[in-house]
């Protein structure tokens, strides 16, 4: 069984979104280690409400910050402290699908960011959105993976398409694209399903 961490060249790019979809192609376990703000209907809550299948288990999270700010100042907040090696992941025969926070270099403490969540066996999917500025984040995510000597196993991108875009990132980094998601008029199980269909193949294959 894989883990897939699901990580963003940003914030807002559609990691849940995506978390969702590959969840629902696999039929995997779902866990969310750090959920800042939102706590009413955090990302769990939007996961599965967008998931069919009947197999997945969705795992609390190991911390629930009250504040929508990064995780070490909601938490400074909250007066806990975040570690990397306190978040012990769900017990599963499942794949499990991982959602970090932010980026990979999104702060949880002084010294600790989300990418140290991160083991070398992991399957890194980074989701991507076209704006000014993505092919740098894109690259930056990339190499930062490199750095910590972990690897990244595909590439979503999400939003309109912008074929200039993905194919100088896909050049420039031979990580293989899994997938675009559309502008969608709107998300529901039903498109989240088409979409784990359409990108199930090259999931499995992780």
């Amino acid at each position: 069984m894989k883990t897939i961490v699901v990580s963003g060249i940003g914030t807002e790019v559609g990691k849940t979104l995506v978390s969702a979809i590959i969840t629902e192609a696999l039929e995997a376990d779902y866990f969310k280690p750090i959920q800042a703000g939102d706590l009413d209907f955090g990302d769990t809550d939007k996961v599965k409400k967008l998931i069919l299948n009947k197999k997945s288990v969705f795992h609390p999270n190991a911390f629930a910050l009250k504040t929508p700010m990064s995780p070490h100042a909601a938490a400074e907040i909250d007066k806990i402290k975040i570690k990397a090696n306190s978040i012990k992941r769900p017990k599963t025969e499942n794949d499990l699908v991982l959602e970090g926070a932010g980026g990979l270099l999104v702060p949880i403490n002084n010294t600790e960011t989300i990418i140290d969540l991160i083991q070398p066996s992991d399957k890194v999917v980074l989701v991507s959105r076209h704006y000014l500025g993505s092919i740098n984040h894109t690259l930056l995510s990339i190499e930062t993976l490199k750095a910590r000597n972990l690897s990244c196993s595909g590439i979503i991108f999400s939003g309109e398409e912008n074929p200039s875009t993905e194919n100088i990132i896909k050049k420039m980094t031979g990580v293989p694209i899994i997938g675009r998601i559309e502008e969608e008029p709107y998300f529901d199980e039903n498109v989240v399903k088409e979409y784990a269909n359409l990108f199930q193949k090259k999931l499995k294959s992780l």
